[in-house]
């Protein structure tokens, strides 16, 4: 189940609310610009599906944000369950970033991962799982956490530029937050 936890950046061990409601975590997220949403596939994916085959199950609402928000590429980011890459994709990740555009991704067409934002004096720690969605505006300090056995298939949006490329923050704070439990 999505949910939401809200902590102050002083107090890590313990969040002041927690949201489960598809409603009250889309309001927010949209309080400070981001969106939370829920997309389901036009059509049925099959396991091990090509890249064109998620993009096309989700075609239709892929061209509409793609319209609205200016974005001009599509692709499908993934982790899979391979113990030997755990390591390098649980380090590098939870590293606080940003970037200079606005960026979208599509959690998920499988799996799940948690996204937390560092929006001034709170951290937004939102799971995402299958189906839902997540946009964050240009410059939203983030981690993301896939956990210590990632496994997601998402779809990421871009307007492609040098916005696309991620700026680390240098900031420490992604260590002092709970992770993802497996």
């Amino acid at each position: 189940m999505s949910s939401l936890s809200v902590y102050h950046v002083s107090s890590a061990e313990m969040p002041n609310k927690v949201l489960t409601h598809l409603e009250d975590i889309a309001s927010t997220l949209a309080e400070h610009g981001v969106t939370f949403d829920r997309w389901q596939a036009e059509t049925p994916i099959a396991p091990g599906a090509t890249e064109e085959a998620l993009i096309g199950a989700y075609r239709t609402q892929i061209d509409r944000l793609m319209t609205e928000r200016g974005y001009l590429t599509v692709d499908v980011v993934s982790a899979g369950r391979d113990p030997s890459q755990r390591a390098e994709r649980h380090a590098g990740p939870l590293e606080e970033r940003q970037y200079a555009e606005d960026e979208v991704r599509f959690f998920f067409a499988a799996g799940r991962g948690l996204f937390s934002l560092h929006i001034g004096d709170f951290v937004y720690a939102v799971l995402c799982e299958r189906n839902d969605l997540i946009g964050l505006p240009a410059g939203t300090r983030h981690w993301f956490d896939g956990g210590e056995n990632p496994y997601f298939v998402a779809l990421r949006l871009c307007k492609g530029g040098q916005g696309a490329e991620a700026t680390l923050t240098g900031d420490d704070i992604a260590s002092q937050f709970p992770r993802l439990e497996d």
